[in-house]
C-alpha cells in the first residue's frame, strides 16, 4: 500500500453538513470546512495541489493541445463507405453526405428538477428544449431517504414520466446512488431496525431497482462517498445519523471500507450483469491524499474481484477551485491503471462572483465560469479514459450553488451553455461532409463517434438514406447494394 498522509487528521474536528436545496441533496462539507481540509492537506503534503513554479498559461496551452491531439486521435475513427450496383460491380463518381445525429460519449445532466417538480416545471417545454439541445444523459435521483421516505413505499412514478421523456428523446439515463453512508443515505426509519434486517433491505434496494429499471436505467452510480464516508456496519449503529460521525473517516485502514462495497457491486450485477456500475469520489482532483485513499481503495477492490464498471470523480470540490490540468491529468492517469472507464460525475463551476481559488485567480463571473468549462470539458475530452461528462444542474433558478447553472432564471442561456453548445454540437461532431465514390464504388471519411445519416445521391439523381453507427471499437467498414 502506499505511503499517505492522513489529512483529516490535521484537522481537530470536522463536521459535515447535509441538506436538502432546491430540491438537491448536499453531501459534502461546507465552504469554511473544505477550506480547513486543503489547508491542512498542503501543510502535511509535499506535494502542489495549485501553485507551479512554471508559466502557467505555458501548461495550460501545453496540456490543450495535448487534449486536442488526443480527441482528434481518440474521439474519432476513419471510416469506408463502400457502394456496388445489383451485379456487385462498383459505382464510381456517387455523392455521398455524411451528418452525425448522435454522440456516442455521455454528456449529462441532472433529471432532478424535472423529476422533483413534476407539473410545476417552470416554462417546462422550454426547460426540455435546453436540456436535449445539449445533453445525451440524464441522471435521476435515489437518494434513500427522499425515494422511499416511507418504508415499502418508493416514489418510483416521480421518475416515470421523465424517465419516458429522456428514452424517447434518445437519452441515457443514470441512477445516483443506491448505496451511501451519508446521511440521506440510511433513511431514519433504515436505522431503527436490527442490522441484519437493515442490511437485507438495503441488498433488496439494490436488487428492486437494478431489476425493475433494467432497459430503462442501466448505468448506476452503486455507492457514493466510499472513502470519505464510514462502512455500513458503521453507519447502521450511529442511530442518531449524525452527519459529523458519518464522514468522520480518520480511523479507517482502506482494508475497512471494502467489505459492504464489494457486496453491493455483486448483488447489482447479479441483478443485472449487464449494467454500468460506477463508484463515485470527491476530492480526488484537490487532494492528493483522498485521490491516494481512492486509488487503494480500488486496488483492493479488484484483488476482490467487485465487478466495478467504471471510476467516478466528482469536480466540485473545493467549489471555487479552478483544478490544475496538471492534477487533472495526474487523477486520469493514475485511474486508467485499472482500464475502467473514468466519468466526470458532478462538475459545477459558479458564477457568483466568489474568489477563484487554485490554479487561477480573480472573481467567478459568468465569463470566468464559461472559460474554466471550455478548459475542463476540453482537457477531460481530451483523455482518452473519460467516458462521460456530467454538469450537476441546468438553471439557475434551481441550482445547489449559487450560479452554478448553465442557462440563467429564465432559462436563457449564459455565456457558458452558448461555449458547450459550441464544442459538444459544433466541435465534437462530424457534419456536413461531402465525399464522392472512386473506381472502387468507395468514400472514406473520418469522424466522431456516433450514429450518421448516410444520404447518396446516384448519377441519375436518384437519393438513397442510410444511417451508420461509427464505433470506437468497430471495423466502421459497410457496404452497401444500392
Amino acid at each position: 500500500m502506499k505511503k499517505r498522509i492522513n489529512v483529516l487528521s490535521e484537522v481537530a474536528f470536522i463536521i459535515f453538513f447535509m441538506l436538502f436545496n432546491n430540491g438537491f441533496i448536499v453531501a459534502q462539507p461546507n465552504e469554511k470546512q473544505v477550506k480547513q481540509v486543503v489547508d491542512a492537506a498542503s501543510k502535511s503534503s509535499n506535494k502542489t495541489i495549485a501553485g507551479l513554479t512554471e508559466d502557467k498559461a505555458t501548461i495550460e496551452k501545453e496540456y490543450l493541445e495535448k487534449a486536442r491531439h488526443n480527441i482528434e486521435a481518440y474521439r474519432k475513427s476513419d471510416a469506408v463507405l463502400v457502394f456496388v450496383d445489383a451485379k456487385n460491380n462498383p459505382l464510381e463518381n456517387v455523392k455521398v453526405e455524411i451528418n452525425q445525429v448522435s454522440q456516442d460519449f455521455r454528456f449529462g445532466n441532472l433529471a432532478f428538477e424535472m423529476v422533483n417538480e413534476s407539473d410545476n416545471l417552470y416554462k417546462a417545454d422550454l426547460f426540455r428544449e435546453r436540456f436535449k439541445a445539449l445533453f445525451n444523459f440524464a441522471i435521476f435521483p435515489f437518494y434513500w431517504s427522499a425515494y422511499e421516505s416511507s418504508p415499502g413505499k418508493p416514489q418510483w412514478q416521480k421518475n416515470q414520466p421523465v424517465l419516458d421523456w429522456c428514452l424517447a428523446n434518445g437519452i441515457t439515463c443514470k441512477g445516483h446512488p443506491l448505496g451511501w453512508t451519508g446521511q440521506y443515505g440510511t433513511p431514519k426509519w433504515l436505522l431503527d431496525l436490527p442490522e441484519e434486517t437493515a442490511t437485507e433491505l438495503y441488498k433488496a434496494r439494490i436488487y428492486n431497482n437494478v431489476i425493475g429499471y433494467k432497459g430503462k436505467i442501466d448505468v448506476w452510480d452503486v455507492v457514493n462517498e466510499p472513502v470519505n464516508t464510514i462502512p455500513w456496519e458503521d453507519a447502521l449503529n450511529d442511530k442518531s445519523n449524525n452527519d459529523g460521525i458519518r464522514y468522520n473517516v480518520d480511523k479507517y485502514k482502506t482494508g475497512q471500507f471494502a467489505p459492504w462495497i464489494e457486496k453491493s457491486y455483486k448483488w447489482a450485477y447479479d441483478a443485472n450483469p449487464e449494467g454500468h456500475y460506477i463508484l463515485n469520489e470527491y476530492f480526488t482532483l484537490a487532494i492528493p491524499e483522498v485521490r491516494d485513499r481512492f486509488y487503494e481503495l480500488l486496488k483492493e477492490l479488484k484483488k476482490r474481484n467487485t465487478p466495478i464498471g467504471g471510476i467516478g470523480i466528482q469536480a466540485h470540490e473545493p467549489r471555487e477551485m479552478w483544478f490544475s490540468p496538471v492534477e487533472m491529468y495526474k487523477t486520469f492517469d493514475l485511474y486508467s491503471e485499472f482500464n475502467l472507464p473514468i466519468h466526470i460525475t458532478e462538475f459545477i463551476p459558479q458564477s457568483a462572483g466568489k474568489d477563484i481559488t487554485g490554479w487561477r485567480t480573480g472573481k467567478w463571473t459568468e465569463e470566468t465560469q464559461a472559460e474554466f468549462a471550455e478548459q475542463f470539458y476540453t482537457l477531460a475530452f481530451g483523455h482518452p479514459s473519460i467516458a462521460s461528462i456530467t454538469w450537476w444542474g441546468l438553471s439557475d433558478r434551481k441550482i445547489w450553488l449559487e450560479g452554478g447553472g448553465l442557462i440563467d432564471k429564465e432559462y436563457n442561456p449564459k455565456p457558458v451553455y452558448t461555449r458547450l453548445m459550441k464544442l459538444i454540437k459544433e466541435d465534437w461532431m462530424t457534419k456536413n461532409v461531402i465525399v464522392s465514390t472512386d473506381s472502387n464504388g468507395k468514400a472514406t471519411f473520418r469522424g466522431f463517434f456516433g450514429n450518421y445519416k448516410v444520404v447518396v445521391t446516384k448519377a441519375n439523381g436518384d437519393k438513397q438514406t442510410l444511417n451508420v453507427h461509427l464505433t470506437e471499437k468497430g471495423t466502421n467498414y459497410w457496404k452497401f447494394d444500392l
